[in-house]
């Protein structure tokens, strides 16, 4: 079930992107319309806004991101430090183009699946 979401988020991404390079980057002001949907109770959450995603990942601890293609793959890896207290969301920007089909999030060395994917607009 999980696959089918990261699917259609590919998809979604994948088309409202088709000029797009790709780009990933931490942002530290999060829209409104996306502040709203975020849920803390998920680990790993993608928004959709039409242009781009913001991946938000739920961490009590530091966060290093790194982003890195092989093939038609971006692969995400998010290394956690420093664990401790309440998870707080660490919230990203990515854009993409047509050539990359998938996407892939480690965290620690650990693939996982995204608990929402949802798409958001203005």
């Amino acid at each position: 079930m999980k696959k089918i979401f990261v699917l259609a988020f590919l998809i979604m991404t994948l088309t409202a992107c088709s000029s797009t390079k790709l780009s990933f980057s931490e942002i530290e002001n999060v829209p409104d319309y996306v502040a709203e949907v975020i849920n803390p109770e998920n680990r790993l959450q993608s928004i959709n806004d039409g242009k781009g995603s913001y991946i938000v990942f739920h961490s009590s601890g530091d966060v290093e991101a790194n982003l890195e293609t092989k093939g038609d793959t971006i692969i995400i890896k998010f290394d956690e430090a420093n664990l401790q207290g309440d998870a707080k969301p660490h919230t990203f920007y990515l854009t993409t183009s047509p050539e990359y089909d998938v996407l892939d999030v480690w965290v620690n060395g650990e693939s996982i699946p995204f608990d929402n994917v949802t798409v958001k607009t203005k």
